[in-house]
C-alpha cells in the first residue's frame, strides 16, 4: 500500500508539480473557456437570425427563400462531424490562417448556430398565439408585437436549453488541438508525452472539466427555478 501511495505520489508531481506543469492545464482551461464563450455569443446571433428566417413565411402560408436556406444551413451544420467542419475551417477556407482562436470560434460558433436555431425557433412557437392577436389588437404591428411582446416571454423559454448547448459547446471544444490549439484536453496529452504516463494528466483534465461543467450546470439550474418563480406570479 506504501509503496502505491509512493507511486500515485510521484505521478501527481510528475504531472502537476514539476516544471510548474499546473501552469499548462490553466493555460489550456483558459483558451477553452474563451472558445467556447465566443463561439457561443457568435451562436447566439447565427441561431437568433436563423430562427426568424425559418420562421418567415408568405402571406398565402408557403415558405419563403429564406427558410429554404436556413433548413439547408440547418440540415448541413447538423448532418456532419463538428470535428470535420472544424478541419474545413482550418485546412480549406482559412488555410492561410494563423490565429488558431478565431478559427475555432468561427467553427464552433456557425456549429452551435444551427442548433441554437431550433432552440430559439422552439421558444418563439411556444408563446401562446394569443399574444400576437393581443398585441395586434392594441395597435401594434407584426414586428412591434414581436419585439415589444413575443420575444420577451420567449426568452424565458430559451435561456434554460441555451445553457445547455453552451455546456455542449464547452465540452465539444475538447478537439480544437486539431488546429493546434493547446486547450485543456491538449494540454493533459502534451504532459502525458513528456512523463511517459497518460494515466494522471489525463484524468486530471476529466477532473477540471467535471469541476467546471458540475459549476455551470448548477448555475444553470438556479436560474431554471427563479425563471419558474416568476412565472408563477
Amino acid at each position: 500500500m506504501q509503496a502505491w501511495f509512493e507511486k500515485t505520489e510521484k505521478m501527481f508531481d510528475a504531472a502537476f508539480i514539476s516544471g510548474d506543469r499546473w501552469k499548462l492545464y490553466l493555460s489550456g482551461l483558459g483558451v477553452t473557456l474563451e472558445v467556447a464563450f465566443f463561439a457561443a455569443i457568435l451562436g447566439m446571433i447565427i441561431g437568433t437570425i436563423l430562427a426568424f428566417m425559418k420562421l418567415s413565411v408568405r402571406r398565402n402560408g408557403k415558405k419563403t427563400i429564406l427558410t429554404v436556406i436556413a433548413n439547408i444551413y440547418i440540415d448541413v451544420i447538423r448532418g456532419t462531424p463538428s470535428v470535420l467542419q472544424l478541419m474545413i475551417m482550418w485546412f480549406i477556407i482559412f488555410s492561410n490562417a494563423k490565429n488558431g482562436v478565431l478559427v475555432a470560434i468561427l467553427s464552433f460558433g456557425v456549429n452551435s448556430g444551427a442548433y441554437v436555431a431550433e432552440i430559439v425557433r422552439a421558444g418563439i412557437l411556444a408563446v401562446d398565439k394569443g399574444q400576437m392577436e393581443a398585441g395586434r389588437a392594441l395597435g401594434l404591428s407584426k414586428t412591434q408585437t414581436m419585439i415589444s411582446v413575443i420575444i420577451p416571454q420567449a426568452v424565458k423559454n430559451v435561456l434554460p436549453p441555451i445553457g445547455n448547448e453552451f455546456i455542449v459547446l464547452l465540452k465539444e471544444t475538447a478537439i480544437v488541438g486539431y488546429v493546434s490549439l493547446t486547450d485543456l484536453t491538449r494540454a493533459a496529452n502534451q504532459i502525458a508525452s513528456r512523463t511517459y504516463e497518460p494515466f494522471m494528466p489525463l484524468i486530471g483534465a476529466a477532473v477540471i472539466y467535471f469541476v467546471v461543467i458540475k459549476i455551470l450546470t448548477i448555475l444553470l439550474g438556479i436560474l431554471e427555478r427563479r425563471l419558474r418563480k416568476s412565472d408563477n406570479r
